[in-house]
């Protein structure tokens, strides 16, 4: 029996997509019911839905045998781990990001003020840079913190960048790209390696084949078959 952690929320439906594709039924999976755990015995799984931020403590200390987590929080939280796919889904950036106009101000004779939820990743990215830095931790409308005078900075997830553009917001830096990853407790790994092992080669099949499903087409994506009779008329 493996127990397998997922994150609620954005994360959760193109999940539960990769693990129909790999031919689990994850039907009386949701992400909007109340329930936390869901017992799967036709498939010898237990899934527990939770927070994202907490699913690597989960599985770093045994709750869990794996699950299914950003980068950004890996990133983040610095968990003992293993992390043996990227699922490819939840694609995003961290992001340094700055008032237009102030993006080049030249700060470097005392502190930077940056607003973030990504206070670990923040401070290695400015201290590498040799940058001093005040960090303050925010926990949601991290946008808001340069609008009103509370940073000069932000770290934060950008996905398409529409509300940094809201806000007047620029990105003036990327830090790191950000997907789905499933990671496994390390004492599962040995213990549960043949049932583990196979969950790992029927995901990476099916995020294989959404990726095979669709190539470039002059700006376009298009189906693998559609592909084909675009090159049967050429």
């Amino acid at each position: 029996m493996l127990t397998i952690a997922l994150s609620k929320g954005k994360l959760i439906e193109p999940t539960l997509d990769v693990f129909r594709r790999a031919g689990y039924d994850t039907s009386g999976l949701s992400g909007e019911s109340r329930r936390l755990v869901f017992p799967c015995p036709e498939i010898d799984t237990t899934f527990l839905i939770v927070r994202p931020s907490d699913v690597p403590t989960y599985v770093e200390y045994g709750g869990a045998d794996a699950g299914i987590v950003g980068k950004d929080v890996l990133l983040e939280q610095e968990s003992d781990v293993y992390e043996p796919l990227d699922l490819g889904f939840g694609a995003c950036k961290i992001s340094v990001a700055a008032l237009r106009g102030e993006g080049s101000r030249d700060r470097l004779s005392s502190k930077i003020r940056v607003a973030t939820k990504y206070p670990r990743i923040t401070e290695r990215f400015f201290n590498q840079r040799g940058i001093p830095v005040e960090i303050i931790k925010l926990y949601g409308s991290i946008e808001l913190a340069p609008v009103v005078g509370l940073a000069d900075r932000i770290v934060d997830l950008v996905e398409t960048g529409n509300t940094l553009k809201a806000h007047d917001l620029i990105e003036i830096d990327v830090i790191a790209r950000s997907t789905a990853r499933f990671i496994v407790n390390r004492a599962s790994f040995r213990l549960k390696h043949d049932s583990l092992m196979e969950l790992i080669r029927r995901l990476r099949k099916a995020v294989l084949a959404v990726q095979q499903a669709t190539v470039p087409n002059n700006g376009r994506l298009l189906s693998k078959a559609g592909a084909k009779k675009s090159r049967a008329r050429i």
